[in-house]
């Protein structure tokens, strides 16, 4: 991927402009939504340092614990937590940058707020089909992740201004290309091992970032990961699909924490003939859905016409509403048929 200069000079210049700036990320933030803000963070902070910026970093809700090794990352404010400080923030700033989601629903309770505010608005994203809110849109699809997007951006950046990257920004945004991923397993590019590998030619301490998304999980959140595999992954031979339903009950009997069932829906695509996978979370007030394929399934347009979502052809995400949870997996199940058999 390449930012062109242009777009790279408009950007820089409407950063300078502002004093106050506020980073957005979306409802249920990953690797590569955190990646990418507290890389955005630590950039700012560097290449304006002294001049009197305040940068503030915004999510929905919380983010798991192992993403929390990010530089930054103990700074960012949570809307579900302190919805006041995060309105301040958003009220207060010149500046929106939107990293890692489509459209402003994304960011929940947050949207109606970034939508009203006349600050100046940025949007770095590589979902399809962007919502065009913003007054500089740098959106590319065939780009593993956010967190890559920016990589190429503030490279572009460099090369006109020449300065630097620091390593604080480069150990943030290869986490958030690394989760977004799958560590390298899927919607992997070129320009992906492009990046990976200018960053591992630096001082990042790549066998750290493993390590902490890797083996730094909890012991309650491998007992659940067991019991999913055991008795709450189901195989469907003849679609050659798999779910796996995540009932409050289980939850609350593993002691479930934001972000524990992350990866989950990834598991079944490791059984050589289930080339679909869905996992379907139960949420106050809906299912969460997420949906993988390794095969020639488009799940974006699956999730689009059946779970009131969308995302990439490999992986997509949704809700399903007034739904109760016993039922979802029979929904997925009709709907896939339907879906493959039109």
């Amino acid at each position: 991927m390449t930012v062109n200069s242009s777009i790279a000079e408009r950007f820089f210049e409407i950063v300078s402009g502002a004093s106050d700036i506020a980073i957005v990320g979306h409802h249920n933030p990953d690797g590569d939504c955190i990646g990418c803000l507290t890389g955005m963070n630590a950039w700012i902070r560097h290449i304006f340092e002294g001049a009197g910026k305040n940068v503030s970093m915004l999510v929905p809700n919380a983010f798991p614990d192992y993403l929390k090794f990010m530089p930054g990352a103990d700074s960012i404010k949570i809307y579900g937590s302190a919805p006041g400080a995060v309105e301040a923030a958003i009220s207060s700033a010149e500046l929106i940058i939107c990293m890692d989601f489509n459209n402003l629903a994304r960011s929940e309770g947050m949207a109606s707020h970034i939508g009203k505010s006349k600050a100046k608005k940025v949007l770095i994203d590589h979902h399809p089909f962007p919502e065009d809110f913003a007054d500089l849109m740098i959106s590319e699809t065939e780009v593993s992740s956010a967190s890559e997007v920016a990589w190429w951006l503030l490279n572009a950046v460099s090369a006109l201004k020449e300065t630097d990257i620091t390593d604080d920004v480069k150990t943030s945004l290869y986490t958030g290309m690394m989760t977004d991923t799958n560590n390298f397993c899927n919607s992997v590019f070129p320009s992906t091992f492009l990046m990976a590998s200018q960053i591992a030619d630096s001082a990042v301490d790549r066998e750290m970032i493993q390590a902490e998304i890797m083996n730094s999980f909890s012991e309650q959140r491998m007992r659940l990961m067991g019991e999913v595999l055991l008795n709450k992954m189901h195989i469907f031979s003849d679609l050659k699909a798999a779910s796996i339903v995540l009932d409050q009950k289980t939850k609350e009997g593993f002691s479930y924490r934001d972000g524990d069932s992350e990866g989950f829906v990834n598991l079944p695509l490791k059984i050589k003939d289930v080339e679909i996978s869905a996992l379907f979370t139960q949420s106050d007030g809906f299912i969460k859905v997420s949906l993988r394929s390794k095969g020639a399934v488009s799940v974006n347009r699956l999730s689009r016409q059946y779970f009131n979502g969308g995302g990439h052809e490999r992986a997509a995400g949704g809700r399903l509403y007034d739904m109760p949870i016993e039922e979802a997996e029979d929904y997925f199940v009709k709907s896939l048929r339907s879906f493959l058999n039109p």
